[in-house]
């Protein structure tokens, strides 16, 4: 009897070959390089969203255990690979036991855009991209092991996310936050000439009086809160650089917390707003949340 073979077979095998040496290779890439990049199908923003994630040293020694995670926001015209690439942050984290995960936010400001419908970065970071990130790693899902913080614009977020969803976050971070986003005219922006921030401001919050920036502004959200709001809010880590043109902005909210008496603690420093300032602050967040965590679970257990 004369054995067919179909002519197909060797070249599926070989592109299946081919495809699990890729997926080795990346696996390898990713575990040198100290982090996952992976990407969330988003229903909200109708395409995929990339982040990465950096993983506890001790992450595979026990299968059972479960980490605290923290959100790192990345600032406008960046990226969600600013983080690692631009900070020692893969060095820093070793010395942590949480799960770090850094979004793409693009110059969305972390808001759903009055006029790009399929721009919703505030919706899908809370409903979308945490969800994820507590199914595919072994992540603690209670609000005492979680945390937001981020640069400039995701200073400005990450406030935000912790005024807006109390009960998602116990700590929330700014460094050199741009906390008066939302007020900022794109006549204002147009002043800068910085293209960047006209097209964003316009994008995201629309006209003067939108509702997407009454729903935004971060001043506005934290003056409405009664007292018994204010001390169910996430404590507010919030710094920035002496020389920082948003310095003054940062102290205008700093005042506006401590005479709505939240909790909070506000570093003024040198520096100036770069890369050498966030490289620092994100060392001193780490070592503040390592403290929070500890604490809110203590509390609690």
């Amino acid at each position: 009897m004369k054995i067919i073979k179909p002519k197909f077979f060797a070249p599926v095998l070989f592109l299946l070959f081919a495809l699990s040496f890729s997926v080795s290779i990346d696996a390898q890439t990713s575990a040198a390089k100290g982090f996952q990049e992976l990407k969330l199908k988003s229903s909200l923003m109708k395409r995929e969203m990339p982040y990465r994630v950096i993983l506890p040293a001790n992450y595979e020694a026990n299968k059972t255990e479960k980490f605290p995670v923290v959100y790192l926001l990345h600032g406008l015209t960046g990226h969600f690979d600013n983080w690692t690439d631009r900070t020692k942050l893969v060095e820093y984290a070793k010395n942590y036991r949480y799960i770090i995960v850094t979004p793409e936010g693009d110059n969305g400001w972390y808001s759903d855009s009055q006029n790009i419908p399929d721009d919703k970065y505030e919706s899908y970071i809370i409903q979308e991209l945490i969800p994820e990130i507590e199914k595919k790693f072994r992540a603690e899902t209670t609000r005492d092991s979680r945390a937001v913080a981020g640069l400039s614009m995701g200073g400005y977020g990450s406030l935000k996310f912790g005024v807006k969803y109390p009960g998602k976050f116990v700590l929330v971070g700014s460094f050199s936050g741009a906390l008066r986003a939302a007020q900022m005219t794109e006549e204002m922006a147009a002043a800068t000439k910085w293209q960047a921030l006209i097209d964003s401001i316009k994008n995201v919050y629309g006209a003067n009086d939108s509702e997407v920036r009454k729903q935004n502004d971060l001043f506005k959200l934290v003056t409405a809160k009664t007292e018994t709001d204010a001390k169910n809010l996430p404590f507010m880590y919030i710094d920035c650089g002496t020389e920082d043109g948003l310095v003054q902005s940062n102290r205008e909210f700093v005042k506006l917390l401590a005479d709505k008496k939240i909790p909070h603690e506000f570093r003024e420093l040198p520096g100036i707003h770069d890369w050498k300032f966030w490289d620092s602050q994100v060392q001193e967040f780490l070592r503040v949340s390592e403290k929070f965590i500890k604490s809110a679970k203590a509390k609690t257990n």
